[in-house]
């Protein structure tokens, strides 16, 4: 059997985070194959959707691989950390928790530490569970250190974080990066694709200047116009609006002002949630909402209510739809990023989606045969990680008090998808919460948001009563001392930024 020629030549349509995160990842691991060239295209008049300003702890697998020094990557992108994500009024006004990172409290006896909570709520406690996470409360105080795995009996051992960082400086940062191993950037804008009239596989792009540029893998990175995936190759999307009735948002950046918290916040909005992302030198501040219930004007003048300092750019206003490309990777083009897909910057899985997109597409990297089972396997993957993002998302909007406006009524009374049903309705049976497969959002993201958004528990692990509940009400009092002193010892953020990336702004 002869194999297939391998690629030798990748083509990147489109620029921004994707494009760039693309380029590196690519140069960084296929850079030594001789012969191989990487080239990305992107045109300056087209503008970028530079909103995606905040992460989630996988961002470190990606950084790692391409072997960047986390001080100046923090430094370059006048990024500050982030410890979870605090939720504002989304249960009722006036209520908040913290979606956290990492775990809460400790697991005894093989039980999961929330079974034990829970059978102290039941005995009449009302300590929230963000008392048992030490990235909750050390984010509420404005506290953060890095992680101690050389310390394993420590509770900072284990600490999870992420970054929340100038998505436009990311961008540059990572263009520099690929350039350097050999990416080759091409200022201009695609203004038609070449076919094979037989396969219908994309053989090149044409400039508007008349330049083609060929290829034998496309990457669509072009936003939510997917050039190639959507509008040559006619990949359909799918539409989520009736479980995510979000099709709007309005940016704007605005000047230091408030808490510097490590913590994206969400704060609920008559017609959908308002972000606040702090950074070194800015705040990121948007406000997404549903055009059926709020009219842009409206909107926009909601959000410039609610800043902590005076913008210092244009609002930009944004259109979309929930949903996917029903396959990500269709004859020689993977799409990644918007050109895939669009979930709500909800829950900060934006850069993540084009992260294990990148991943994915090394893993079942292809030869010019382009084999139908890679690109099902990866299509697969690409369809189950929206879904189980999407029905996280759902949850948030399920699980609410709220009936002040129509928007609210409209989003408690959704039918679920199947398999937040499910998770619901364990929960409230006998307080289980189950991790499927290996979905993003692990038991405690589950947890945080079932818990801090009022669905009750209808029992709790009946393996916890081999623990009496004086020794219970003890041990869960140490666990929130352990927590608190933990907190107690971590630098300020702004501290850890002073010897630890500080930007020059």
């Amino acid at each position: 059997m002869v194999s297939a020629p391998p690629i030798r030549r990748i083509v990147i349509a489109g620029g921004g985070t994707a494009g760039w995160m693309t380029a590196a990842a690519l140069g960084k691991v296929l850079g030594g194959i001789p012969g191989l060239s990487i080239t990305l295209i992107e045109s300056e008049a087209i503008g970028t959707v530079g909103v995606g300003e905040a992460t989630i702890p996988r961002i470190h697998a990606f950084n790692a691989m391409l072997g960047l020094d986390e001080n100046a990557f923090v430094r370059e992108t006048c990024a500050t950390y982030k410890l979870g994500i605090e939720f504002v009024d989304w249960l009722r006004p006036g209520h908040r928790y913290v979606h956290p990172f990492g775990r809460y409290g400790l697991d005894m006896m093989g039980i999961e530490f929330h079974h034990f909570w829970l059978k102290a709520q039941e005995a009449g406690e009302s300590e929230p569970l963000d008392s048992f996470s030490i990235a909750a409360m050390a984010g509420k105080a404005g506290k953060f250190a890095r992680p101690r795995p050389d310390q394993p009996n420590s509770p900072l051992s284990k600490l999870a974080y992420a970054f929340q960082f100038d998505a436009s400086r990311y961008a540059h940062f990572l263009r520099g990066y690929a350039e350097k191993l050999g990416v080759r950037r091409i200022e201009g804008r695609i203004v038609d694709v070449v076919q094979d009239g037989e396969s219908g596989f994309v053989d090149a792009v044409r400039l508007e200047n008349g330049e083609t540029v060929a290829g034998e893998l496309f990457v669509d990175c072009s936003g939510f116009r997917s050039l190639l995936l959507g509008q040559t190759l006619g990949v359909p999307f799918t539409d989520w609006t009736k479980w995510l009735p979000c099709d709007r948002a309005i940016a704007v950046p605005c000047e230091l002002g408030g808490d510097h918290e490590p913590l994206t916040r969400s704060t609920a909005r008559p017609a959908g949630w308002q972000w606040r992302i702090p950074l070194q030198h800015r705040i990121g501040n948007g406000h997404v909402y549903s055009s059926a219930h709020m009219d842009d004007g409206e909107a926009e003048d909601l959000l410039l209510a609610n800043l902590d300092a005076a913008p210092i750019a244009e609002p930009i206003r944004l259109r979309f739809t929930a949903g996917y490309r029903t396959r990500a990777w269709e004859k020689n083009v993977v799409a990644l990023g918007l050109a895939a897909g669009f979930l709500e910057p909800l829950e900060s899985t934006a850069i993540h989606l084009v992260q294990v997109g990148i991943a994915r597409l090394l893993t079942l990297f292809p030869t010019t045969a382009f084999t139908p089972n890679e690109i099902a396997r990866y299509n697969l993957e690409h369809e189950n990680e929206y879904r189980d993002i999407r029905d996280f998302l759902v949850l948030h909007y399920l699980a609410t008090e709220r009936d002040d406006t129509e928007f609210w009524r409209y989003c408690r009374n959704l039918e679920p998808p199947p398999a937040v049903a499910e998770k619901i309705a364990m929960f409230e049976s006998s307080g289980r919460v189950f991790r499927e497969n290996n979905e993003l959002f692990t038991e405690t993201s589950w947890l945080s948001v079932m818990a801090g958004q009022g669905i009750t528990a209808g029992g709790y692990h009946p393996m916890t009563d081999t623990l009496g509940l004086d020794e219970t009400r003890k041990r869960l009092a140490h666990i929130r001392q352990v927590v608190s002193a933990a907190v107690t010892q971590m630098p300020t953020q702004e501290e850890f930024l002073t010897v630890n990336g500080g930007a020059i702004r």
